[in-house]
């Protein structure tokens, strides 16, 4: 009653459907070989690994990502999940930088710069961007092993990092006086002129025009300084970004999660490899040292900054946490890219299509009428054979068949579940494993019944065997479906999904409904003295003589107690 209630409140009161289903969007993308990175089957499948797991990253969506030929990549994003946010984590297939910060202010017409930081060090605060590209939360680093994104936004022409200016690489350099005027700091004319060229490109650049940002960051290498955009609670900023200090590839993996001991709210928790954990260390330690923004660091991902934490000393033991203002669906999408962003090759979306349902809705019509005949031939089964306890079965099938929809109609929010035809098949093979459970129990309490034993009795003498045969068998059946779902992706996970919830749900309602269900029944006339059609008629069972407890005699030693009871 109470999932009941809570699917009708809620307002989902039928199951999200996959895009073989209901229709859906889906993605081409086209592979582009990337420095020192070749197109072969390898890089194709370690890319198709790491895509599926993006878009599934926040559940059960049934997203299929799968190769086409020797280039492409065929990505299906079922409708009714969130398709502009799982393609642009899809579609965001550059690698991850982590790249120093060098300067940064509010980019776009109509945007002033914000106030330079006061002697004290204050500046006012700007909070990062989603990776989605929707507006995130103000963000803050700690630095006892936590990274927290905050930044100011900084005049144009604020000095970049010492680092930068010391290599052969250009730097865009701002005056000591503030004017809003980045000059170069020639160190040698070729140095210079690269310099003057990153400041051009600086100064012109307009985050807000997307063909503008289209332009930059891409293309530059990793050991190269780059301009850079992010959008952050709707205001675009630019930024001036140093050469790549960690690769995406070092995160060995991020989750969200939320702080419950704090005030930091929802939290994004990066665990480094060891390799990566010095790297990050050495950086943050040089940051640390620096005024804002220069000690902030940019994860850039296929060229857009999606957040840019500062540091205040060096963060070391290969974890960090990046807290602020984080909504739930924000950190989960943050830690999504973290942990999946870096892929081996460069892709380019090829083309993004509309799916119909059309050929699904057929196939769902021959398999919904399929399951129809199936159902109604173990009904007539039960009927014939069981007579009376084929009522019992039958409710127990409609509960168990009310909770399973129920219960998908609420996971489709909750987990982004999606139900496809191979889940379809799981819940009418869960059908047969079902009945098999009430089979075994009506079995048990028959040869009771065959032993002389009255009806009451044998019901509670019947359940225990019955019930360890049940749990067995429903143990393998989810053992089973637990393996599939793990080692399988695409349509066979919704399939195996099914199929184990549908066995758990069995458990349920063998033990919560079945069961007390035929002790209820056992106290009915019709029931207790065997009717013929009531399925538990003695003399029908070939039932032995019913079993008596001999009276003792009255004088000592005399007489004995027949071992058997009734």
């Amino acid at each position: 009653m109470a999932l009941t209630g809570g699917m009708f409140l809620s307002g989902n009161t039928t199951p999200r459907l996959g895009i073989d289903l209901a229709g859906g969007t889906s993605i081409t993308l086209k592979a582009k070989a990337d420095q020192g990175s070749a197109i072969n089957k390898a890089n194709m499948d370690t890319a198709v690994d790491i895509m599926n797991r993006r878009v599934n990253g926040l559940g059960v969506s049934e997203a299929e990502v799968q190769t086409q030929g020797n280039d492409n990549i065929i990505v299906n994003i079922p409708k009714g999940t969130n398709s502009k946010e799982a393609q642009q984590q899809v579609g965001t297939t550059a690698k991850l930088y982590f790249r120093p910060v060098l300067a940064t202010e509010p980019s776009g017409a109509g945007q002033s710069p914000s106030p330079s930081a006061s002697s004290s060090g204050s500046s006012a605060p700007k909070p990062g961007a989603s990776p989605s590209g929707s507006a995130s939360s103000k963000e803050k680093a700690s630095s006892s092993s936590t990274a927290s994104p905050t930044a100011s936004a900084t005049s144009q022409g604020r000095a970049v990092t010492d680092a930068l200016k010391a290599g052969p690489t250009p730097t865009p350099s701002g005056s000591a006086s503030g004017s809003g005027k980045p000059s170069p700091t020639p160190s040698a004319s070729g140095a210079a002129a690269a310099a003057a060229k990153l400041q051009a490109q600086y100064a012109a650049l307009d985050c807000t025009k997307p063909d503008q940002r289209a332009k930059v960051g891409g293309a530059a290498k990793p050991s190269d300084p780059t301009v850079a955009c992010g959008q952050i609670k709707n205001t675009w900023y630019k930024y001036v970004l140093g050469p790549a200090a960690v690769d995406g590839t070092e995160v060995k993996n991020a989750a969200a999660r939320f702080d419950t001991q704090g005030a930091a709210g929802w939290q994004v928790v990066m665990n480094f490899t060891s390799s990566g954990s010095k790297k990050f260390a050495d950086i943050t330690g040089e940051l640390a040292q620096k005024q804002e923004p220069q000690n902030e660091f940019g994860i850039v991902l296929d060229g857009e900054v999606v957040s840019s934490p500062f540091v205040k000393q060096a963060i070391t033991g290969g974890q960090a946490e990046i807290s602020g203002s984080f909504t739930q669906q924000e950190a989960q999408s943050l830690a999504n890219m973290l942990s999946y962003g870096a892929l081996p090759l460069s892709f380019q979306e090829q083309s993004v299509t509309t799916v119909t349902a059309a050929l699904g809705g057929e196939q769902l019509h021959a398999g919904l009428v399929a399951g129809a005949i199936g159902l109604a031939l173990v009904v007539l089964y039960l009927v014939v054979y069981y007579r009376g306890l084929s009522l019992v079965a039958m409710a127990s099938l409609l509960v168990s068949a009310i909770l399973t929809y129920v219960i998908m109609s609420l996971l489709g929010p909750a987990i982004h579940f999606a139900l496809n035809l191979p889940a379809v098949c799981g819940a009418i093979v869960a059908i047969g494993i079902t009945a098999d459970s009430f089979i075994v129990y009506f079995e048990r309490i028959r040869d009771e019944i065959r032993e002389g034993r009255s009806l009451r009795p044998a019901v509670e003498r019947a359940w225990p065997r019955a019930r360890r045969t049940i749990l067995v068998s429903d143990f393998v059946s989810f053992l089973a479906a637990a393996v599939l779902f793990v080692v399988t992706v695409g349509k066979v996970q919704g399939f195996a999904f099914t199929l184990g919830l549908t066995t758990v749900l069995d458990v349920v309602v063998v033990f919560f409904f079945t069961k007390p269900l035929m002790t209820l029944l056992a106290r009915r006339t019709f029931f207790a003295n065997g009717h013929k059609w009531s399925g538990l008629d003695p003399k029908s069972l070939g039932a032995k003589a019913p079993l008596r407890r001999t009276r003792r005699p009255a004088g000592p030693g005399a007489g004995s107690v027949d071992p058997k009871e009734a």
